[in-house]
């Protein structure tokens, strides 16, 4: 694989860590068409916190050459002569659940413009079985005029980042591999197999790789879709979650679940992927689109839960003042991408009560912009009705709750990471 070069489309939460590696040992040119974050990232700055600016500033560089290092530029022209194209853009849903193919598609576009003979496509991004090879094929032919499986190939490696996660980086997760020929499948195997530590796993087909990554964050929800059908009914029946949870764990077998808000790019959005694609070939897939409407639901059952709580401690609810802990889709990030924290937010607003969000991890001009909600990244001199922990950053495992609440004020912890004493009750 000597002189190698390689272009990685799309430099987000995946796309990035991904290149800052392969730059290790290829040449790599990082393509985005966000403006600003390609700025950033010239600079030596990633605003994901993914990658270490250290790490990241050992790799770049300023030219587009064939030596190893990381090259960043939203101009495809800089695209031409490369031997593999590693797409990993977005694959989200529109507002009806529905797949939105538009960012794989337009990245297939810009690729394909590029594409010379002999190149390699790989797709990265979640989809469900069919989309490689059905919807990206034919718009990289379009755009190239060049012929699938004789002038160019394409594979498919699904990402496995967990945001956040400092422990299970990129290298260190396994990696599912496949490619449209038995040959292209193997050189795909071996370019992964290059720089990822923990090695891969070659599937037989492109369609088995895109199955294998959407069951997985699917068969997530559907589990976590069930501890929160539990929370509900324990509600009901005033029994601690966390201590029944706690007392089934004792089981061997037991599958440690937890409920909560789920969110984020992948749980919260792919099964919608499997459950669009099983209604086209005429199944409807019941399970699964019954845990997509449990765990859509919870935003608004923890801003009821609040507000119940709220009436019993006799706190009027017009005008009621409300601090919301977190407002990421998970722990110790500052992705918001799909995050129901925010249903939370809309459901208290709709009660009447007056919301402050506080989150030392998110870029407020982004949360505004995405969400109309304001947040801070700084603790209010203030103090509210009600506090709602509703994401476990580090930072709120050892804040002083007191500090925000009024005299009759109530703690809701969503996350159950709080002392006991502290928390009039948990979901």
């Amino acid at each position: 694989m000597e002189h190698t070069k390689i272009a990685i489309i799309g430099l987000g939460y995946v796309g990035l860590p991904l290149a800052r590696l392969f730059a290790e040992k290829y040449a790599v040119v990082g393509f985005d068409i966000n403006a600003s974050r390609i700025a950033s990232l010239q600079e030596g700055v990633d605003t994901t916190l993914e990658v270490e600016n250290t790490a990241l500033q050992s790799v770049i560089k300023t030219a587009n050459t064939d030596k190893n290092g990381l090259f960043f530029t939203q101009d495809a022209s800089e695209l031409t002569a490369c031997d593999y194209y590693i797409v990993t853009v977005p694959t989200p849903v529109d507002t009806n659940n529905q797949a939105d193919l538009t960012p794989l598609l337009k990245a297939s576009e810009t690729v394909g413009s590029v594409l010379t003979k002999g190149a390699t496509v790989i797709y990265e991004s979640t989809v469900y079985p069919g989309v490689t090879e059905d919807s990206c094929v034919p718009v990289l032919e379009k755009y190239s005029g060049l012929t699938f499986n004789k002038d160019f190939f394409v594979g498919y490696s699904p990402e496995r980042i967990n945001p956040g996660d400092k422990t299970r980086t990129i290298e260190n997760i396994l990696k599912i591999t496949s490619g449209s020929t038995v040959a292209v499948a193997k050189k795909v195997d071996a370019l992964y197999q290059s720089v990822i530590t923990a090695g891969t796993h070659l599937t037989s087909s492109i369609k088995v790789a895109e199955a294998a990554k959407v069951i997985e964050n699917s068969q997530r929800d559907i589990n976590i879709a069930f501890v929160n059908e539990l929370a509900k009914i324990f509600g009901l029946m005033n029994i601690s979650t966390q201590e029944v949870l706690e007392a089934a764990g004792t089981k061997w077998n037991f599958s440690p679940f937890t409920p909560g808000l789920v969110g984020g790019h992948c749980i919260g959005v792919d099964p919608y992927y499997l459950a669009q694609k099983a209604q086209e070939i005429g199944y409807y897939p019941g399970i699964i689109l019954a845990g997509r409407r449990i765990n859509d639901s919870m935003g608004s059952y923890v801003a009821s839960q609040v507000i119940k709580l709220m009436v019993a401690h006799k706190i009027g609810i017009e005008n009621a003042s409300v601090l919301v802990l977190g407002v990421t889709f998970k722990e110790n990030c500052p992705d918001i991408r799909n995050s129901k924290v925010i249903d939370v937010i809309t459901s208290l607003q709709e009660y009447g009560t007056k919301v402050t969000v506080f989150d030392p991890w998110v870029n407020p001009k982004e949360v505004e912009r995405i969400y109309a909600v304001n947040a801070t990244q700084t603790a209010p001199q203030a103090q509210f009705d009600a506090v709602v922990l509703a994401v476990a950053h580090q930072e709120f495992i050892t804040l002083n709750l007191q500090q925000f609440k009024k005299e009759k004020a109530v703690v809701y912890d969503v996350k159950s990471i709080l002392p006991k004493e502290q928390v009039d009750k948990s979901l």
